[in-house]
């Protein structure tokens, strides 16, 4: 188990964001977990503690929003995204992650400067387009893999949807929660969970039901015109950092 006393002053806050996100409050809430916790320790580290983690939230958060779907979404982008993580599987050795962070980051901002420019205060939903579904499950699902990034490519497509709050929140439990539990094949093949980063998961656990049904709780209580606009602020900072860590790690030595 991890002992540094600054690594659980990063982690805490981590593992608590991460849940409020998979409780279904700010979705991109998730993507701040990794950076957070590589203030301390290695990205790669990081991935492999949250990941049993986030798998005790996907079944708290499960509970929460059963019943609340849209199943016409998952039936078209989960398919994908069991294509994205294989992909990230196959890939792991050869495709810097660093590289994903900053092609995710910029797409979260475009998407952004898109409804800011474009969609502002229209109330019209998008009709749903089953190639631009599994596309972006696709990238959900390997940006998923490489750094727990699904969120922004998740929401570029079903954002624009207009589903109730709670069937957007619902399907994006389900949707992760699928992927998070296919993701722990690979991520053991792979090495990520080692007795140190299971020990540390297992400290960190408690923190996992409180966050989730707090995300929950909020979600449930806002408006759907707030809820989008908190999911689209959410985007904006967590692409600015997506975008610095990734080229940072591309051009450090």
């Amino acid at each position: 188990m991890i002992m540094d006393p600054w690594f659980y002053v990063a982690a805490v806050p981590a593992v608590f964001l991460v849940g409020m996100s998979k409780g279904g409050f700010g979705g991109t809430l998730a993507l701040l977990g990794v950076p957070l916790m590589a203030l301390a320790i290695s990205p790669v580290a990081a991935a492999g503690i949250l990941l049993p983690i986030m798998i005790v939230m996907d079944a708290i958060a499960l509970l929460a929003w059963r019943g609340t779907v849209s199943r016409a979404v998952l039936l078209q982008m989960l398919p994908a995204s069991m294509v994205g993580i294989a992909l990230g599987y196959a890939t792991s050795a050869v495709f810097p992650p660093d590289a994903i962070r900053v092609v995710i980051g910029l797409l979260s901002l475009w998407f952004v400067a898109n409804w800011w420019f474009r969609l502002r205060g229209a109330e019209t939903e998008a009709p749903q387009h089953r190639g631009r579904a599994a596309f972006w499950g696709a990238c959900a699902g390997y940006g998923s893999f490489v750094a727990h990034a699904g969120g922004p490519p998740f929401q570029v497509y079903v954002a624009p949807l207009r589903l109730p709050p709670a069937h957007y929140a619902g399907t994006a439990v389900v949707f992760f929660a699928a992927t998070n539990a296919v993701k722990l094949v690979p991520y053991y093949l792979l090495g990520q969970f080692s007795d140190e980063n299971l020990a540390t998961s297992l400290m960190l656990l408690p923190l996992a039901p409180v966050a989730t049904l707090f995300g929950v709780w909020i979600a449930r209580r806002l408006k759907p015109e707030l809820f989008y606009r908190i999911v689209y602020a959410f985007l904006v900072p967590v692409g600015i950092k997506l975008v610095h860590d990734g080229t940072w790690g591309l051009i450090s030595p």
